[in-house]
């Protein structure tokens, strides 16, 4: 059967002499596999140029029960980037929702409200200035808490408080256990679950408390997804944050 697809690409490899696999997460279906050819035809170019990382693209796809790999026709864009894949920190940043995302969404299911809002993501980055790109992986990996259920509990909150990051909720006296944060670390949990991407570009960190912030945020989502640890784009990040 034929069904329209709206994606977001997350990561491509190569599968045969003629073919390439994009691995996206679609509107309709969630994450799935999709064939794309790997030719020198101008069709060819074309679709690799419309399924780079986290680009925004809708196809018609065959679906059918029981197959792993989908074949897709009638490719075009749906959302124009620019930024993305020409400015060197927004490259970067790309890659690493990319890679995030390829891990956290690996057995997800469609859903409505994560897919539009990882696409309203991918425009604010396209569309950011320095500080919100500076600001930008935090506050995604914050706000994409909600919706794969680990977003901290901030009705625990309260100044001095310690944050127990396997329960997330912040708590009076230490747990019984060493993954937990306190002072400067703990507060920022609370300083991000105040950022929006209306705000985000007013939030001010130097270069230390900025990666700092991103190390406790991987930090924590690694307690929750351990295939995190071996996200390699992360090093590029905190080398272009220094």
């Amino acid at each position: 059967m034929f069904k329209s697809l709206h994606c977001i690409a997350l990561r491509t490899v190569r599968y045969s002499d003629r073919h390439n696999i994009v691995t996206v997460y679609s509107h309709e279906q969630g994450r799935v596999s999709l064939l794309v050819s790997a030719g020198r035809s101008r069709e060819a170019s074309r679709q690799r140029a419309l399924t780079m990382p986290m680009s925004l693209f809708e196809c018609v796809a065959d679906v059918k029960p029981g197959r792993d790999i989908l074949s897709m026709r009638e490719v075009r864009q749906s959302m124009p980037l620019h930024d993305i894949y020409s400015h060197p920190v927004k490259v970067a940043v790309a890659m690493f929702l990319a890679e995030v995302l390829g891990v956290i969404l690996r057995e997800s299911q469609e859903d409505s409200m994560l897919f539009s809002y990882i696409a309203h993501a991918t425009g604010v980055l396209d569309a950011a200035d320095d500080m919100t790109t500076a600001n930008f992986p935090v506050a995604f990996m914050y706000g994409l808490g909600r919706f794969t259920g680990i977003e901290p509990d901030m009705s625990t909150y309260a100044p001095g408080r310690v944050f127990d990051m396997v329960d997330g909720v912040f708590r009076v006296s230490l747990p019984l256990h060493r993954d937990f944060l306190e002072g400067d670390d703990a507060a920022a949990v609370y300083v991000l679950s105040r950022m929006n991407w209306e705000n985000i570009r007013h939030f001010r960190f130097n270069r230390v408390q900025r990666r700092r912030i991103l190390e406790v945020v991987m930090r924590y989502y690694t307690l929750h997804y351990a295939s995190l640890s071996s996200v390699n784009s992360i090093a590029v990040l905190k080398e272009l944050f220094d």
